[in-house]
């Protein structure tokens, strides 16, 4: 099994958007939804991770590194390997902007991007991950960031 840690960013803009990528799992099976983001390398702080992921998978670059806001403890299976991932989601404020996707591998499994309003959120028929973004970004933008984070949701597919 191989162990990552990762940091995504819940983008939002002043319209109560988020920006979501449409994945096609490589190994078939119905496609979901993930914020943008990915895995920490070596001693990367989050922040320099979401910076350089931002970059590559979206063409964002200008933009600050907002708090975090949930964790999640995922272990699914990805192109024939078994992963056991820690996520950290933090926020980013940013106006809407067209997504340019410049990582070639990433750039396999994307099928498109979306800005959702997150009112439409929990009427989503395709799944969002995390499972409960609709109550975290509502959450967040009714109260907040957390003072402290909620306990690290557990998925195992």
């Amino acid at each position: 099994m191989l162990h990552r840690r990762a940091v995504r960013a819940l983008i939002i803009t002043a319209e109560r958007e988020v920006l979501l990528m449409r994945i096609r799992p490589p190994h078939g099976g119905d496609c979901f939804w993930i914020a943008p983001g990915g895995g920490i390398e070596g001693d990367e702080t989050p922040e320099a991770t979401l910076r350089r992921e931002l970059a590559e998978e979206l063409g964002l670059a200008d933009f600050a590194p907002g708090p975090a806001v949930w964790r999640r403890h995922h272990t699914f299976n990805w192109g024939g390997r078994r992963i056991s991932q820690k996520e950290e989601y933090r926020i980013v404020h940013a106006d809407r902007f067209v997504p340019v996707m410049a990582d070639e591998t990433e750039a396999k499994v994307l099928d498109c991007f979306r800005w959702w309003p997150i009112a439409d959120l929990p009427g989503a028929e395709e799944r969002l991950t995390p499972l409960s973004l609709a109550d975290i970004l509502e959450s967040y933008l009714r109260d907040g960031a957390p003072s402290e984070l909620p306990d690290e949701e557990v998925l195992i597919d």
